[in-house]
């Protein structure tokens, strides 16, 4: 089985306008309604690949309805913890064609530590052998950056390995407790490691000083340039492929979906990381917040090109 945790979800919203333009009205031509977080984008790929999932998380309010009843018609198991809070909506304006956006993300209600508990004794009672989870997304307020550590600790206990994909002093802190991969950007790697990322050897480096520190993997997403993966063993390099790029929100999500895919099939790291360049390719390719669909995705798997680069020192 297959889990995402979104910590802080959110109604996504996206207005298509002709133009970007400040200090004026804008009137949007489309409008779009998704329902977000990254774990629940991991979700949603992972059903386009045909994968079952259940997505975990925090849900309140009139928003927290919407993603339950949207995440159930796109055949999603849900399993979440009702909050007192309103669920969060993001807005993002995008032209058309999509050469430019806004992305504006509400912060998330305040989780009381009750919530906090309900969530992470639900987590121990699902946790069993084998079972992939993928923990995701910045923190709503009133939860301790500490929160993915303890969630790890508590999976990988009972034989569960987990996928981590956050950022700042959260991501760190969840390294710490050794999950079996980590999906830091080159940015987040440059603050997890204090070393220089202005080249794929120097990332490479950060990459191995993260994996050394007790992650069993990590990739660093590199966006159009592809990732760059340390698996213990060696370095792969895996290019993107040449897509028209229309929205780029989401493919890292989509990523990971392909990767946490591939690995609960039974694929080495390496192998899951083309499948998970390819879904971040596809969504990449299409406007608003779609995800690619399987066809599109294996359309583009045999154009991801995977180069060893060099062995771990």
């Amino acid at each position: 089985m297959i889990y995402t945790v979104t910590l802080n979800p959110a109604v996504d919203k996206e207005l298509v306008v002709p133009e970007i333009a400040f200090d004026s009205v804008l009137r949007a031509g489309v409008t779009r309604l998704d329902f977000g977080g990254k774990g629940f984008n991991v979700s949603r790929m992972l059903q386009a690949l045909g994968a079952e999932s259940t997505a975990l998380g925090f849900a309140g309010g009139k928003s927290g309805d919407l993603l339950r009843e949207g995440l159930s018609a796109l055949g999603i198991g849900t399993d979440f913890v009702t909050v007192s809070g309103e669920t969060r909506t993001n807005v993002s304006i995008v032209t058309e064609p999509a050469t430019h956006y806004l992305k504006v993300n509400e912060p998330g209600p305040t989780i009381s530590p009750a919530e906090l508990a309900e969530l992470r004794h639900k987590v121990r009672a699902l946790a069993r052998e084998s079972d992939w989870w993928v923990l995701a997304g910045s923190l709503p307020p009133g939860v301790p950056t500490a929160v993915y550590a303890d969630l790890i600790t508590d999976i990988q206990a009972a034989g569960g390995r987990v996928i981590l994909d956050t950022s700042g002093e959260a991501l760190g802190l969840g390294c710490n407790a050794r999950p079996f991969l980590a999906k830091p950007n080159d940015v987040e790697a440059h603050q997890l490691t204090g070393l220089p990322v202005n080249n794929a050897l120097e990332i490479a480096a950060a990459a191995q000083a993260i994996q050394k520190d007790g992650v069993g993997n990590v990739v660093v997403s590199l966006g159009k340039a592809g990732a760059l993966l340390v698996d213990g063993r060696a370095v792969w390099r895996a290019a993107s492929p040449t897509i028209q790029e229309r929205n780029p929100i989401g493919a890292g999500d989509s990523m990971v979906g392909g990767l946490v895919y591939a690995l609960s099939q039974g694929c080495s790291v390496a192998e899951a990381l083309r499948w998970g360049i390819a879904c971040g390719a596809a969504t990449a390719s299409l406007p608003g917040t779609a995800v690619g669909a399987r066809p599109l995705v294996e359309s583009l798997l045999p154009q991801v090109a995977l180069e060893e680069v060099t062995a771990v020192a």
